[in-house]
Order: C-alpha cells, then sequence, then structure tokens
C-alpha cells in the first residue's frame, strides 16, 4: 500500500510533507475552499515546503480531454502564455513552471523525479487510466529526461472514492485488461460495483517500476464531503473544479 501523509493549509490546499521532503519543489492537492480554473492558491509559497519558491513563476494549465497525450514544456514560459492543444498530463524541467491539473471526480496525480528535476502533473479519470495515462507519462520523463521508475516519487490526490464511485459494465469490461483489476472493485449488484480508481492508478504505477515507498495516496473522496470538494458525480453537472499543481522551485547545480 502506498503511504498516507498530509496537512491541510490556511490557503484551503492539501499537501504531503513526505513528497517534498529534502527536494526543491512544491506541490499542492486542491479543495472547493481554493480557486480553480488554473489558478495557483501560492499567496505565501512559504507554507508549501522548503525555502522559498522562485518569483515569478508561471502557471500552465491545459485543456482536458480525458486521453493520455502529455504537454512536455522543455523551455521557459512566459506568464500567461497559452498553449493551444488537447492534453490530460504536463511535463516540465523548467523551475518556476508551475504545472497543473483540474479535477472534479477525477485523480490527480503529481510526479517528481529528484535526480533528473522533472515534474509532472496528470489528470486521470477512468478513461485514462485504463488507456495507461500514467505509465505513457512515466515513460515520457525517461524518454526526454533520463527519469527512471526507481527514483520517481509520485503523490495521488483525492478522487471520488471507493465508498462511493459505482460503476457499471462500461467501465468494468475495459478494467478487466488488468491482473490486479478484482483487488479494485467490490461489486454491488450484477453488473456493477464501487471502484477504488485511486488504487487502481497505484498498482499501474507500481507496475511501472515505482517503488511502493516512494507513493503517497490522499484518501479523500471527492463525493461523499461536499464541504472540501466539487464532485460531478454528485451534482450532476461541473460547478467548479479543484486545480492541483507542482512546480520546481530552485535550479540544480
Amino acid at each position: 500500500m502506498s503511504q498516507q501523509a498530509e496537512k491541510r493549509s490556511a490557503t484551503g490546499v492539501i499537501t504531503i510533507t513526505e513528497f517534498e521532503a529534502g527536494h526543491a519543489v512544491r506541490h499542492f492537492f486542491g479543495t472547493r475552499g481554493q480557486a480553480g480554473n488554473g489558478q495557483s492558491p501560492f499567496g505565501d509559497l512559504t507554507s508549501f515546503g522548503n525555502g522559498t519558491p522562485p518569483n515569478p513563476f508561471a502557471v500552465v494549465s491545459v485543456k482536458q480531454v480525458h486521453g493520455t497525450d502529455a504537454l512536455l514544456v522543455a523551455q521557459p514560459v512566459e506568464a500567461g502564455k497559452i498553449f493551444a492543444g488537447e492534453w490530460d498530463a504536463v511535463i516540465t524541467n523548467q523551475v518556476g513552471v508551475l504545472v497543473t491539473v483540474r479535477t472534479a471526480d477525477c485523480v490527480p496525480i503529481l510526479i517528481h523525479d529528484p535526480i533528473h528535476h522533472v515534474v509532472a502533473a496528470v489528470h486521470s479519470g477512468w478513461r485514462g487510466s485504463v488507456a495507461g495515462i500514467v505509465p505513457k507519462t512515466l515513460m515520457r520523463m525517461q524518454q526526454e529526461f533520463g527519469a527512471q521508475p526507481e527514483s520517481i516519487h509520485v503523490a495521488i490526490g483525492p478522487s471520488a472514492g471507493p465508498c462511493c464511485y459505482e460503476v457499471d459494465d462500461a467501465v468494468l469490461k475495459p478494467l478487466q485488461s488488468y491482473p490486479f483489476w478484482k483487488s479494485v472493485v467490490r461489486e454491488t449488484v450484477q453488473g456493477h460495483a464501487l471502484l477504488d480508481l485511486r488504487e487502481f492508478v497505484r498498482r499501474q504505477t507500481h507496475a511501472a517500476g515505482v517503488p511502493e515507498q516512494n507513493m503517497w495516496t490522499v484518501r479523500h473522496c471527492t463525493i461523499c464531503q461536499p464541504d472540501l470538494f466539487f464532485s460531478y458525480r454528485r451534482d450532476g453537472v461541473v460547478r467548479d473544479t479543484m486545480t492541483s499543481g507542482i512546480m520546481l522551485s530552485e535550479p540544480h547545480c
């Protein structure tokens, strides 16, 4: 099982101290108390980890389509730059570039390689998860920057949880291509089951080579905690989204 360790900040976001510990990286998982639409909650960045963040910094937010493509940001970015296209992951090796994803039940995943100094933010719903967006993002990080799975750290954020996320055969049948699929579902009635999408992502990530001790999971359900999270499944409409992000904060030697 992945580790669980988190803290809630006064700005309304969730962070994992151990995920950042000793590394020049800042991250957050958003809640409904933090502005969505790609905005950063970093009014006081010093509360998000070790040291002082770069100032100014650029925020990268993309149009998400439940696919598996990743935007690569390998050059300095000016604040306000718009990236035309559709992606569900953003990868960068640039200091001061905050890569973000937006969720309202899907799983936000933040990735950091402290050896090769590269980070990624991933949006993974059930379609992207089954299609392998996390392993594909890890492979892209390896191809572009030499990032090896054994050195990568992964933080899995709040999403629809196994207490509330009921799915039918349209979801269950594609899951069955994975050998561990039975361990992430609990049948309710014929053709329906509760799905632990975070655990699916965790197992898939571990199968891609990331060690158990390098993974952390925030075990909050977005569906049954309306005080904390927006939820498409609960509300039936997208009232708003939570933004999650990660950023390299210092140049490496």
